[in-house]
C-alpha cells in the first residue's frame, strides 16, 4: 500500500492508515465523511447488488481504518440489511486509545429506517459493543417498533420523513460528531444535498461490471465541489480522499 498523492508519499503500513484519515477538530460541529466504492464504469455494486463484490482487501483495510476512531457509523436500513452488517466492536488497544482521547470505547451504529424492516439477530449489528441507534418516523409500524426497541435505542422524527441533516444534528447532541456515512446511495446523496458532507473517501475498483445493480439518485439541487487531498494505491485499487473546498 503506497500513498502516491498527498502531503506525505511512500509506503504506508495498515496500522498507520488511521493517521492518514484524520478527524479534524470542529469545535463541537459534525465532521461527516462518506465511504464509497465504484468501478471504472461507475457502478456502486456488482451483479449481486452488493458493494463487497467490487471491493478488495486493500479497500477493506481503509474501510476499517476510517471506522476505528469514528464516533458513529451512519447507514440506511436497506444497506444495513442487504450488506449484512455485523457487530461493531473495537480491539482492546483501540478501545484504550479511544477512552484516553475522551471517546466511547467503540463507535455506535446509527441506522436510518422508516420501515424498521431490520435484521435483529444476535449475530448481526445488534451485537455491537454499544446499543445501536435507530432513527425512524413519528409513527412507524407498531410491531416492528416494539421488536427494534428490544435491541436498539429508537429516536423518532416529528413527521413521516427522516432527514439526514436532522439525524446528524441528533448525533452531535450526543457528542457523536465524527461520523462515517456508509450509504446507501440515497443517504449519501441527501447528506451532500443538505450540505452536511465534509469528505468523500472514494475507492476506484479496477473492474467493469455495468450499472444495472446501481440505484439511480436524483440530481443535487446545488452540485458540491470537492478537492483531491490524497490517493493511496494498492492491488490495482485507488483509494482517494476528497474534502469539501469550503471546509477549513
Amino acid at each position: 500500500m503506497e500513498i502516491i498523492f498527498g502531503p506525505e508519499r511512500g509506503p504506508v503500513a495498515v496500522d498507520d492508515l488511521p493517521r492518514h484519515y484524520p478527524w479534524p477538530e470542529r469545535d463541537g460541529a459534525a465532521y461527516v465523511r462518506a465511504m464509497m466504492v465504484c468501478t471504472l464504469d461507475g457502478a456502486a455494486a456488482g451483479a449481486d447488488g452488493l458493494s463487497g463484490s467490487i471491493s478488495g482487501d486493500a479497500d477493506g483495510e481503509v474501510f476499517v481504518a476510517v471506522r476505528r476512531f469514528a464516533d458513529a457509523v451512519l447507514v440506511g436500513g436497506g444497506t444495513l440489511k442487504s450488506e449484512e452488517y455485523g457487530a461493531l466492536r473495537s480491539t482492546a488497544d483501540d478501545a484504550e486509545r479511544r477512552v484516553a482521547a475522551g471517546q466511547a470505547e467503540a463507535p455506535v451504529i446509527a441506522v436510518v429506517s422508516g420501515s424498521l424492516d431490520l435484521p435483529l439477530g444476535e449475530d448481526g449489528f445488534t451485537g455491537s459493543t454499544r446499543r445501536p441507534l435507530v432513527f425512524t418516523t413519528a409513527d412507524p409500524d407498531p410491531e416492528r417498533l416494539a421488536a427494534v426497541r428490544e435491541r436498539c435505542e429508537v429516536v423518532h422524527a416529528d413527521g413521516a420523513e427522516v432527514e439526514v441533516s436532522w439525524v446528524i444534528d441528533r448525533l452531535v447532541e450526543r457528542g457523536l460528531w465524527r461520523i462515517v456515512c456508509e450509504g446507501g446511495p440515497t443517504l449519501l446523496r441527501d447528506a451532500a444535498d443538505q450540505g452536511r458532507l465534509d469528505e468523500a473517501d472514494l475507492t476506484f475498483s479496477p473492474m467493469l461490471v455495468g450499472t444495472a445493480s446501481t440505484p439511480d439518485t436524483e440530481l443535487l439541487g446545488d452540485p458540491r465541489s470537492f478537492a483531491l487531498t490524497q490517493v493511496i494505491a494498492a492491488e490495482e485499487f485507488l483509494m482517494a480522499r476528497y474534502t469539501r473546498r469550503d471546509v477549513a
